[in-house]
């Protein structure tokens, strides 16, 4: 409120006043910085000059003020001129600066009579540095710029797994929110698990598990009305199917009916299928993968008839041997049980290598309606170069992925140079904890399945990654991962290397969140800089503390980094509040692709544990590569 005797406001309405100048607040800090203010005196009401002097206090950071103090000689006000010379030399702007700086100042002064002199005072200068254009992401990458008429498999797929949970996988609640925020995100790939539910209806949850079931039709309904909202690019419906052929026709039926004209049921263009479309020509598709009853060509021939009650079978393996191929669905022992019991009994038998083969029921309905994303056992890298078309994939469990990628990675990037794969976490993962996807997208990995309702780095990576493209949910793999001939392997990067000499100066924070232990607006932060990609370049580093100060902490200290393939690598800026010698408590990180990195003075938005943006909390760094 305001004193209309003394024209002076107290703590609301300084906020509320603060709010109109266009600028970011944390309300702690402002709180904080007002109660030193009004402590020495008896009243809760500050003065317009009080006003200023907080304003000051949060806004007129000395970092910002060395910079313009080095462009402005006067010290009052930037030209045009030394705006544009502030542009080209320091933030290594390449389109015209003229043009730039005159935008700029259009953009971010806030005194008209500056404006219009075309010149840029502090205050100007401040909002410019605050705004997205001086955001340490590429702004020519916040839109599609790659080539999006490539083959489906020459691109990185955003996908999720247990899209339907929302926590854990034993109990946890199956929701129709877990589609919605994975859609938003941009996931294009998502999972549905099919149960035989009661009325004939089938359900969708985690099978075996107290997880509560929602109804398919729901969860088809809701993805028709979201698959399109945060990218035009193709939605894929992974369907692990545990349905009878009777209630796999229904769900044949539910997606006909919802999905209407976005359902993919027929190829474009041959229907003898040699190579897949791109993304670009299946733009605003939904297709289906799930198991198919024989070839393309058949099954939009039998479309149309009338194939309802039909079904055919397709062969399955049984007994595989590898660990992480038992059913993902399976009931779940603690790994204590398992070795408890292993032990009590006989010695582990040697793996069975003998394979039995099961036949499995599919409603001709459903089968016909998967075109280009045919699901196929995976046998052997040797096994699906002689006999796998390009539109089958295959999904193969994070355990064996593992190991290929350890022993046989040139075979696995020659496999995903031709085919999607898709890696999902193993089923032991009962809390649904993430593995890291760097080491699959190092293979060429399309599909790497995390869980999105669980945070934490591999998420923030994951995240981080698709930041690129316009946040599309798809990105051209680099041109060795997708040429057939490729004899580039992560562990030996060989003739693919471009080594990039990366520098960073950590220079301040600003508004961090406070620590969790601070009655006030305090923190102990240090910062972390780490590189995730192939094994050589894989980096962390890690700053000073600065002790007690989360409003503007300043580091002043630079890192530097030599990166072999830059065109795979993520950096992550993870803030901690040390609370220990032995324990640190994260504040916020951000996470994208190294070859999105601007040069120059850059702000660094945070986010939070679940990705939103912690918003005025910031880094300010100088980046400089090349």
């Amino acid at each position: 409120m305001k004193n209309k005797m003394t024209g002076k406001i107290d703590l609301d309405s300084t906020m509320k006043l603060l709010e109109t100048l266009q600028l970011p607040f944390n309300f702690t800090h402002v709180k904080h910085v007002f109660k030193k203010t009004v402590d020495k005196r008896k009243t809760h009401l500050i003065t317009i000059e009080d006003f200023r002097a907080i304003y000051r206090a949060i806004v007129h950071r000395a970092e910002f003020q060395e910079l313009f103090r080095a462009y402005s000689p006067t010290s009052k006000f930037l030209a045009d001129t030394e705006l544009i010379e502030f542009l080209r030399k320091e933030q290594h702007e390449t389109e015209t600066c003229e043009t730039l700086a005159l935008e700029m100042i259009l953009k971010h002064e806030p005194i008209e009579e500056v404006r219009k002199r075309r010149q840029m005072s502090f205050e100007g200068f401040i909002r410019y540095m605050n705004s997205e254009d001086c955001s340490i992401f590429k702004s020519e990458h916040r839109t599609v710029y790659q080539d999006m008429n490539q083959p489906l498999c020459d691109y990185y797929i955003s996908s999720s797994h247990n899209t339907y949970l929302i926590s854990d996988q034993l109990i946890g609640p199956s929701d129709l929110w877990g589609y919605v925020s994975a859609l938003l995100k941009g996931c294009r790939c998502l999972e549905i698990d099919c149960w035989d539910g009661s009325n004939n209806e089938p359900v969708v949850y985690h099978g075996h598990t107290l997880t509560s079931k929602i109804q398919f039709s729901s969860v088809i309904r809701v993805i028709d009305k979201y698959a399109f909202v945060a990218s035009d690019y193709p939605v894929v419906l992974s369907l692990e199917n545990h349905c009878s052929p009777e209630q796999q026709e229904v769900m044949a039926e539910h997606l006909e009916t919802i999905l209407g004209d976005k359902l993919l049921t027929s190829t474009i263009g041959d229907t003898n299928v040699t190579q897949l479309p791109s993304p670009e020509a299946l733009k605003f598709k939904i297709l289906i993968k799930n198991k198919k009853v024989g070839t393309i060509e058949e099954g939009m021939l039998r479309r149309e008839f009338d194939s309802h009650g039909e079904t055919g079978e397709v062969s399955d393996v049984e007994n595989i041997s590898d660990e992480d191929e038992i059913d993902e669905k399976a009931p779940l022992l603690s790994k204590n049980d398992s070795t408890k019991r292993k032990s009590e009994q006989n010695p582990p038998a040697p793996p069975r290598k003998k394979v039995k083969m099961k036949k499995i029921k599919i409603a001709l309905a459903l089968s016909d309606l998967v075109i280009y994303t045919k699901s196929q056992k995976f046998v052997s890298f040797e096994h699906s170069l002689e006999n796998q078309k390009c539109y089958e994939n295959n999904s193969i469990g994070e355990t064996k992925a593992h190991k290929f990628v350890k022993h046989s990675a040139k075979d696995f990037i020659s496999h995903t140079s031709r085919f999607i794969t898709r890696i999902y976490p193993k089923g032991t993962r009962a809390t649904s904890s993430n593995y890291n996807p760097q080491e699959f997208w190092n293979v060429g990995c399309q599909m790497v399945a995390l869980n999105f309702q669980t945070p934490g780095v591999q998420m923030e990576l994951q995240n981080g990654k698709f930041l690129d493209n316009g946040g599309c949910g798809y990105i051209l793999k680099p041109e060795f991962l997708r040429d057939q001939d490729s004899t580039f392997t992560p562990q030996n990067v060989g003739r693919y290397s471009k080594p990039m000499s990366l520098s960073i100066r950590l220079i301040s924070g600003h508004q961090l969140p406070p620590s969790n232990l601070s009655k006030t607006n305090k923190a102990d932060p240090l910062v972390h800089i780490e590189i995730y990609g192939v094994p050589e370049d894989q980096a962390k580093k890690k700053s000073s503390v600065v002790k007690s100060n989360a409003l503007s902490p300043r580091w002043d200290e630079t890192f530097s980094f030599t990166v072999q393939v830059p065109e795979l690598a993520l950096i992550r800026f993870c803030v901690e509040d040390e609370i220990s010698l032995v324990a640190n408590e994260f504040l916020g990180q951000y996470t994208l692709p190294l070859l999105s990195l601007r040069k120059g003075y850059r702000t660094v938005p945070l986010l939070s544990k679940d990705g939103d943006n912690l918003k005025p909390a910031s880094l300010f760094v100088h980046i400089w590569y090349y």
